[in-house]
């Protein structure tokens, strides 16, 4: 264990954390998300079957679940290559890799990628959302899954010798299924063991967060090293915000790029722009938490990447980074939400 203390695990091995540089806390770069295909609404079957013309781009970003090819971003190898280096050229260091078992984790292909593009890429342990479950997962015990998520990080995972360096991103819906539960009870109790990094994807409810939270507190988790991601599609009222934030988790806002008019998952949510996501980022740095804010794209479709019209894995640092400047975060704060923050989560205990 001693040699993890006070170091970042990669794909490539072990990393001083000042070597990360500018780190996405939340992407993916070969997975499938086809777990959460969304019929398309009755006439636009033929659109959803042809989604990738000029003619259909509106759609697919307004519709970006209801195209089996969109959700097939494990396909993209190239292009994703081609992303990293222009993320590295726009100022990247590394990116945190959040696919976990069940949407098809593909450690070789990480490794792959991070030497070819000098990105430092962190892959994740663990399982995602209930659905993803098989029955053999569902028939562990809490001590099974720790054990499993334990050596995913010290031996390798997926019969490789490729490490994990975080745990997560850890699924869970809502309300949480009691297969989901002790998932996170073996998340807690591993990181307990490795002083490690976890991640969360809570489910889309106002009161989710706060529930992992108190389940990976009950179960010895450390909430201090713990991201709570997508709180952009999550949380809306700022008092619970705060509320939230009190808590001691990370706060994630990682859906930077985007914007629908109509979120399928929870039609109560109102998908916020961008802009409104600045907004907020500016709101918890005036309440006094810029030491707790990550940011990400979580692209997890191709329709997200350049190749298709999307803002790719660069969109942040070119342009969200001179929004938040323009708005009242200096560029020191800016610097602790891109590279501070980011290493201190990811550096073990």
């Amino acid at each position: 264990m001693s040699e993890l203390t006070g170091k970042v695990q990669t794909v490539l091995g072990l990393l001083d954390p000042d070597q990360l540089g500018r780190t996405m806390t939340h992407e993916h770069l070969t997975m499938s998300f086809e777990c959460c295909y969304f019929p398309p609404a009755p006439g636009d079957e033929g659109v959803a079957g042809n989604p990738f013309q000029m003619q259909h781009m509106h759609w697919l970003r307004q519709n970006p679940y209801s195209c089996h090819e969109n959700l097939l971003l494990q396909q993209e190898t190239s292009a994703v290559r081609d992303e990293l280096l222009a993320y590295r050229k726009a100022g990247g260091g590394a990116i945190v890799e959040n696919t976990t078992t069940g949407i098809e984790r593909d450690l070789p292909t990480l490794r792959q990628l991070a030497k070819d593009t000098g990105v430092h890429v962190i892959a994740g342990a663990g399982y995602y959302v209930d659905c993803t479950h098989t029955e053999a997962t569902k028939k562990m015990s809490v001590e099974k899954l720790t054990d499993i998520i334990v050596s995913e990080v010290l031996h390798g995972a997926d019969g490789t010798d490729i490490r994990c360096g975080v745990i997560g991103e850890i699924g869970t819906g809502w309300p949480i299924t009691e297969s989901e539960k002790k998932v996170l009870r073996a998340t807690a109790q591993a990181q307990a063991q490795l002083g490690c990094p976890v991640i969360i994807h809570p489910g889309r409810d106002p009161a989710a967060p706060a529930e992992v939270v108190r389940i990976l507190q009950e179960a010895g988790g450390d909430i201090s090293k713990t991201v709570m991601s997508h709180l952009d599609r999550t949380i809306f009222d700022t008092n619970e915000l705060l509320e939230f934030a009190k808590l001691g988790s990370y706060l994630e806002y990682d859906l930077f790029g985007t914007e629908m008019l109509t979120y399928p998952y929870n039609l109560e949510v109102d998908m916020p722009s961008d802009s409104q996501r600045v907004q907020v980022l500016a709101f918890l740095v005036k309440e006094g938490y810029e030491d707790k804010i990550v940011v990400a794209h979580d692209i997890h479709t191709k329709n997200r990447l350049t190749k298709y019209g999307g803002h790719g894995y660069s969109h942040i640092l070119k342009n969200i980074v001179p929004k938040m400047l323009m708005r009242g975060i200096s560029q020191h704060q800016v610097d602790k939400i891109l590279i501070d923050n980011p290493k201190h989560w990811l550096t073990f205990k």
